[in-house]
């Protein structure tokens, strides 16, 4: 198993709905097709993070440049107006990405951790009031 977050290109938060409904629908659809178990996604506005279960023969970095590639094209024929605000320059995602692999004792933490990136991402927003000048 594997725990994989990345980023969009600019750190963008394109993610809110539709487009994090859209974006889950189409990675899960990638998993299917690719025969790539996705255990837990979740898709903060500016990130996702996403647990899988493959098989030993594909590596990390090939999950990766499939979910990448596919969602990204299947994401800017959805929403061509998203890809000529944000990524004019054409690529939806930042190069890199983060990869850990998962043992059965972390397993249950890290798709915790997962299911709750929004709701901590709550909790930030609501304490990060901005200070008052006066």
């Amino acid at each position: 198993m594997y725990h994989f977050v990345w980023i969009p290109k600019y750190r963008h938060k394109v993610f809110s709905d539709p487009c994090r409904e859209v974006m889950k629908t189409i990675i899960h659809k990638i998993g299917f097709d690719y025969d790539i178990d996705i255990v837990e996604l979740e898709i903060p506005e500016d990130h996702i993070h996403m647990v899988v279960r493959s098989e030993p023969k594909i590596s990390p970095s090939q999950i990766m440049q499939v979910v990448k590639s596919i969602s990204a094209r299947e994401f800017f024929k959805i929403f061509p107006d998203v890809k000529k605000r944000y990524f004019w320059g054409g690529k939806l995602w930042t190069q890199s990405y983060y990869v850990e692999t998962i043992g059965d004792a972390t397993e249950e933490n890290i798709c915790k951790y997962v299911q709750n990136q929004l709701v901590e991402l709550d909790k930030k927003e609501v304490h990060g009031k901005q200070l008052e000048l006066f």
